[in-house]
Order: structure tokens, then C-alpha cells, then sequence
């Protein structure tokens, strides 16, 4: 359905709770359990169990969270790390707000929100029925997040009540990024791309990606231009506020799930550890594992290290080079 009218109401209350992700265990045959090795695992803030999907900092913390209510903190730009699971449900996303705390979202459809520490975290549920996806804090403190059945909600009171839009499509929004107050970008199934221009009072279509690319994930440097990242390893760029999208050679094929930007230059992060870095239209792979593990978030440290966390407890610490020159003229 295209250009369909949006509808907003106002709600308040609980949310329905969500069927939670299942946990898979493993077993293995005749192999014989070493104990000592499993009570140092069990000792340590990072875990091989852990899958992150999220990172954000502040002038205080990196938080870093994930599946099964994990949240890690460190104070030492990723040095050592404090380990905490406020939850059992596993968390979707993470932001901070303009006031230095932090909102997460969980796969029950709720908002956890935590201190400047990172330390206390409270959660908020939201009001919808429909499994909400992703989650971010707008320049004026208001929480927002989106997800399935093209469904926006917002809040202006930390969670007390909530304003509810739906594009009336049946499509899942999975990324959802502030540009300034005013300016807002999401970023879905079937090629969606949808935008504010009034700090998120309406939305409407900005435009569609080529052959209806399904976007891992998005950035956007400003209310014009933009990446978006999936499958086979694509990234389309736009220089005209998604309207029109053209795809840039990146020299693999696995899934981009992140993009990290910061001073040296904007970095796309994949499948297999992979790390590329812009250069001009084109990307080129600067990480030098593959292990068959992704990655999906990550940060620029102050000293221009780029710190990203995926699967399997990877935390990857890389040395950034020079940047190209990040032009698209």
C-alpha cells in the first residue's frame, strides 16, 4: 500500500508481553566437562554466550548490550568491563539522551531506562501490540521507537504516555535515527524509507530503495545523505534525502549489520569480522580476522580506535588509518 494516510492516537498503559527469543542449548557426546573452565568463564563481564546488538556512550560510560538482558559497562574507553543483566529479555537497541542517561529496548516491548552511570535501569512498557524493533532518544530528550506493521510511538514524559502512528503496511521498521531536532530517518522491509521534518509530529515516505533492499542497517550524515546496508554485502548511498539510491562496490558479500562513523572517516561493519571503510564511492576492507562470526555495533574511541562488538562475545579493537576523502561529488 503507498502513500497511505498515517493515524495517530494517544495511549496509555501497559503493553502486551511478547513471546521472548528462545534459548538454544547445546549438548555435546562423551566429552568430558572441564569445570575449572567453565567457573573462569562464568567469572568474566565477557562471555562467549554473549551476542551484542547495541553500543552507546556518554562523558561517562560505553554501555554495550544484548541477548538475554546482558549489559556490559565500562569507564576505561573498553578497557575493563562491569557486567550486569537487569532483564532476561534480550535487548534490540540502545541510545543516549541529551541528559546523558540511556533508553534500550528490549524484545518484550519495553524501554529500559538507565542512569548516567549506567549502573540502574527501570523499565517502561510500551503500549502497542506490534513487536517493536528499534529505539532512539531525540535531541529534545523525547524517547522514540518503531517496529512492525509500520508503527512509530513516541514519548515526551519518559514513558508516563505515548503518542502511536501507523502507516497502515504491513512491513517491519528496524532502524530509526535522528538527524537534528527536526529530522528523522527510518529505514525497513520492502525498501522503505520514511522521514520527519518536524521532530517526528508527522512521517511520511522519503522515498524506496532499489528492487525493495531490505536495509540491516542505516546512517545518515544529514537530512540529505545517507547509507543503507544488507544483504550480499550492498550499501546504497543517497545525496538527495533518499529519494534516489545508488550502489556503492564494497568488494564482499557478506551482511553489513552497522555503520560506525566518527573524525577518520565512516566504517560499515559484516558478517565475518568484517570492517570496511569508506574511500570515496567505493569501500575497502581494513579489518585483517574472518572469523565466522558478525558484527553488528560499535564506536570510536577518543584516541580514533574503532571498538566493535558482535557474536560470540567478539569485541574487536582496531586501529583506524587515515581516512580518503569521504567525497560523493
Amino acid at each position: 500500500m503507498r502513500n497511505a494516510p498515517l493515524r495517530k492516537w494517544r495511549t496509555t498503559g501497559a503493553a502486551v508481553s511478547l513471546v521472548g527469543l528462545f534459548s538454544v542449548l547445546l549438548t555435546g557426546c562423551e566429552a568430558p566437562l572441564d569445570l575449572d573452565a567453565v567457573r573462569d568463564q562464568s567469572g568474566q563481564a565477557v562471555k562467549r554466550t554473549d551476542f551484542y546488538q547495541a553500543i552507546a556512550r556518554n562523558d561517562e560510560v560505553i554501555v554495550l548490550t544484548g541477548n538475554n538482558g546482558v549489559v556490559l559497562v565500562s569507564s576505561d574507553n573498553g578497557e575493563s568491563w562491569k557486567r550486569q543483566t537487569p532483564t532476561s529479555e534480550s535487548f534490540l537497541a540502545l541510545d543516549v539522551c541529551p541528559d546523558n542517561s540511556f533508553i534500550a529496548l528490549t524484545f518484550n516491548n519495553e524501554i529500559w531506562h538507565g542512569d548516567t552511570s549506567g549502573d540502574n535501569w527501570t523499565a517502561h512498557s510500551l503500549p502497542s501490540q506490534e513487536q517493536m524493533m528499534t529505539a532512539a532518544c531525540a535531541p529534545d530528550g523525547n524517547w522514540w521507537a518503531a517496529g512492525a506493521f509500520t508503527t512509530i510511538q513516541g514519548s515526551a514524559d519518559q514513558g508516563e504516555t505515548w503518542t502511536e502512528t501507523s502507516l497502515n503496511e504491513d512491513a517491519i521498521l528496524n532502524n530509526l535515527q535522528f538527524i537534528d531536532a527536526d529530522h528523522a530517518f527510518i529505514t525497513g522491509e520492502y525498501g522503505l524509507v520514511l522521514k520527519t521534518t518536524d521532530g517526528g509530529e508527522n512521517w511520511d515516505y522519503a522515498g524506496y530503495l532499489p528492487d525493495e533492499f531490505y536495509a540491516h542497517s542505516s546512517y545518515f550524515r544529514s537530512d540529505n545523505e545517507g547509507w543503507v546496508g544488507g544483504l550480499n554485502g550492498f550499501i546504497y548511498h543517497t545525496a538527495d534525502g533518499g529519494e534516489n539510491w545508488e550502489k556503492s562496490p564494497t568488494g564482499i558479500n557478506a551482511p553489513i549489520f552497522g555503520f560506525v562513523a566518527g573524525p577518520s572517516g565512516l566504517y560499515a561493519l559484516a558478517d565475518n569480522a568484517t570492517v570496511l571503510q569508506q574511500t570515496g564511492r567505493s569501500w575497502q576492507k581494513i579489518s585483517a580476522s574472518d572469523q565466522p562470526l558478525y558484527l553488528r555495533t560499535g564506536l570510536i574511541l577518543p584516541d580514533h580506535r574503532l571498538l566493535a562488538a558482535g557474536g560470540r562475545g567478539l569485541l574487536l579493537n582496531l586501529e583506524t588509518p587515515v581516512a580518503h576523502s569521504a567525497s560523493t561529488d
